[in-house]
């Protein structure tokens, strides 16, 4: 009976390590597959959206549409900018790339997210090839989105080159009220969706969530090798404050901290994977935020905080834990300073004003988890007609 038993448990043992080796290796992403979306793009005039994140090996997929003969007109260039080095939400300017002189359009100006009518005119299709995230807050699908309205308005193309979602495995945190919509949160989607940027542009179009998009031609250039369990480890950092897969996968229980007194660790070498506050004492763990490139400005700079350190948890375990709002609680309750622990952007990550309230009211995790369950199973089932990838 031991023996069965034993078998039954290495048995488990190897399905799950077979689940969570990574395999991020086997991926060929859209942008890859040059034989797929080329003859689309042929003898048509291309607006490419992208940034540093758009690499195919040691090659950008600008530089392989104009390789192809592609006719490239006009570059949009994400929060964080198209080299991908300016703070969270800091106004980049237009201008032109310097390797190829095409114009950029920078949709992170501080005029307007949406492109004008004169740059409209200067292509046919818009071509979107991202590296996300998958949360709710992470500004890369807003951009891909507005862009889609935008070409569904002026009769243009879109097209998605795919890439995989590191947090493709998870399904997670409430649906966004859109009286809480704004530049951190566009559609009506859990916290942590698992979809790809491809999938998310299918669904956005299909429930008719994007206004004068109803009738997109929208093609998807899928990924090959991935599915939703593949632990795709990215190889260029997507933004300055996300430098490795630690932070990514912290990313959906810590970004809360933006809306609260809190550091999280921008400007030192670990953000997204701590927290402190120059007054939250008792603990040995203590850090300094320092300006620095990507985080010029970090709350509480030049002063030590103290805090927790996440940064040993083990990968596995911080994916299991989904959105895990312990750690926000914790601080809460260990600054005791009510209400005024919050700011304003509190309400807006969390897409609603449920998740602070029942904080207020002393509610644990697993209890505010439990609120939004059903309204994450509802999004399951109808987001599966728009999966390109298995579960």
């Amino acid at each position: 009976m031991k023996r069965e038993i034993l078998s039954k448990i290495v048995a488990l043992l190897a399905v799950i390590i077979t689940v969570c080796l990574p395999v991020s290796a086997e991926v060929t992403v859209g942008a890859a597959r040059v034989e797929k979306y080329v003859p689309l793009l042929k003898g048509k005039r291309v607006a490419l959206l992208s940034n540093h994140t758009g690499m195919v090996g040691d090659r950008h997929t600008l530089d392989i549409m104009l390789e192809k003969g592609i006719n490239v007109t006009t570059i949009f260039s994400p929060e964080h900018g198209f080299r991908g080095t300016a703070d969270a939400g800091e106004h980049v300017s237009s201008g032109r790339d310097s390797k190829t002189g095409i114009k950029i359009a920078s949709l992170y100006d501080g005029k307007s997210r949406m492109p004008s009518t004169a740059t409209m005119d200067e292509f046919d299709v818009i071509v979107c090839d991202l590296q996300d995230v998958g949360l709710r807050f992470y500004t890369y699908y807003c951009t891909m989105t507005d862009l889609m309205k935008a070409a569904g308005r002026y009769g243009k193309e879109f097209m998605v080159l795919d890439r995989p979602n590191p947090n493709g495995m998870t399904v997670d945190g409430p649906i966004l009220d859109m009286a809480f919509e704004s530049g951190v949160g566009r559609l009506p989607i859990p916290t942590v969706y698992g979809m790809t940027m491809g999938e998310l542009a299918m669904m956005a179009k299909g429930e008719q969530w994007l206004k004068g998009a109803e009738n997109l031609k929208l093609t998807v250039i899928p990924c090959e090798g991935y599915t939703h369990q593949t632990r795709y480890r990215l190889p260029i950092a997507p933004s300055p404050n996300l430098p490795n897969m630690k932070s990514i996968y912290l990313y959906p229980s810590t970004c809360f901290f933006e809306g609260t007194v809190m550091s999280l660790g921008r400007g030192t070498d670990r953000p997204f994977t701590m927290y402190g506050h120059p007054q939250l004492k008792g603990g040995t763990f203590s850090f300094t935020p320092r300006s620095k490139a990507g985080a010029k400005n970090p709350p509480h700079q030049d002063k030590k905080c103290y805090g927790r350190d996440l940064s040993g948890l083990d990968d596995e375990s911080i994916i299991a834990q989904g959105l895990n709002l312990e750690y926000v609680i914790e601080a809460y309750r260990s600054m005791n300073m009510g209400e005024r622990f919050f700011n304003k952007m509190f309400n807006l990550l969390a897409g609603t004003d449920k998740v602070k309230r029942m904080i207020m009211a002393g509610k644990s995790a697993d209890e505010i988890k439990a609120s939004w369950k059903a309204d994450v199973e509802s999004f399951k089932v109808k987001r599966r007609k728009y999966l390109l990838y298995e579960e």
